[in-house]
């Protein structure tokens, strides 16, 4: 009887023990899994942190790669000539980007290190490609690839005319939104064998990048459009004009898409001279005549032009 009793005691303290050690490996485990998730938890945090960052510094690229390209452009308008934009506006941005990686450091605590790798042309004439190398540490996580960024180049001054004809020794200025040539755009062409160079004295053309909103082009032939682009100083995509880096360097045309303004004149010599859009003014140097059946009578145009803007 005694024997029986002992037996269930020990059978009632053995499964009480069991119970107990299993109570406490599920404590443990459950204290366990909370940790873990709650590392987790921080680790995901900390890592959303960094990916913030780096697409904070990926957006500011944008804005600081639109103003190296308008410090180089300011350089022709301060009489000073430039050979090589793609190279130079590397330079300008290299040195901004050394302040910003300083800020983020002092913000953020991130050690970035970066270089431009390349300044390019685009598809579209209105905007600069910019590729950074970028090389981040924070903590333990790091990035290391090329980060990518398009700059638009609208309301920045045109830099062809004063590449063209660079503003020392010759009387080339701009006033509000235009550029008059005076008698410079006359003598450049004189200088380069036209006939009726004398057409383009005192021609004028517009100061700041601005994206003709009147698109298809054709439809400039409709009522006043075509007075109200010239007004406003639009600029248009041209596959034979040049992109804004090539206009830094003083191209009038390069293989890349690109622009074209027109340059108006005031000084009716005859009614046959250069056809006006710059890139012909500046390069292709092919005639034109006055379109006298219009409303605006500034404009001299080779059919292929009329024809592209609705005119004939």
């Amino acid at each position: 009887m005694y024997s029986k009793l002992d037996n269930q005691g020990n059978l009632i303290t053995g499964t009480t023990v069991i119970l107990i050690v299993s109570l406490v490996l599920i404590v443990i485990f459950i204290v366990n899994s909370i940790n873990y998730m709650e590392s987790e938890n921080i680790d995901s945090i900390e890592n959303d942190n960094f990916k913030y960052i780096i697409e904070d510094y990926k957006k500011n690229l944008e804005q600081i790669g639109r103003q190296s390209i308008a410090e180089e452009t300011e350089k022709l308008y301060h009489a000073r000539s430039i050979h090589d934009s793609r190279k130079e506006i590397k330079k300008i941005m290299n040195d901004k980007l050394k302040d910003v990686n300083e800020e983020y450091n002092k913000k953020y605590g991130m050690d970035i290190r970066s270089e431009v790798v390349s300044v390019e042309s685009t598809d579209s004439p209105w905007k600069v490609l910019f590729k950074v190398r970028v090389k981040a540490d924070k903590d333990l996580q790091q990035f290391d690839g090329i980060l990518e960024s398009n700059s638009s180049i609208e309301g920045l001054k045109d830099p062809l005319p004063y590449a063209k004809i660079p503003k020392i020794n010759h009387n080339i200025q701009h006033e509000g939104d235009r550029i008059y040539y005076f008698e410079t755009l006359s003598q450049y062409l004189r200088k380069n064998g036209i006939d009726s160079y004398n057409s383009y004295l005192l021609a004028s053309a517009p100061l700041t990048i601005k994206k003709c909103p009147y698109d298809p082009y054709i439809h400039h032939g409709d009522g006043n459009t075509m007075k109200e682009c010239l007004d406003k100083g639009y600029f248009h995509e041209s596959a034979d004009g040049s992109c804004y880096l090539c206009r830094l360097d003083g191209k009038g045309v390069c293989p890349h898409y690109g622009m074209e303004v027109f340059i108006q004149t005031y000084h009716f010599d005859n009614n046959d001279s250069v056809s006006c859009s710059d890139h012909v003014v500046f390069h292709d140097h092919y005639p034109g005549k006055r379109l006298l059946n219009i409303s605006v009578d500034s404009l001299i145009l080779d059919d292929s032009h009329a024809k592209k803007y609705g005119l004939i």
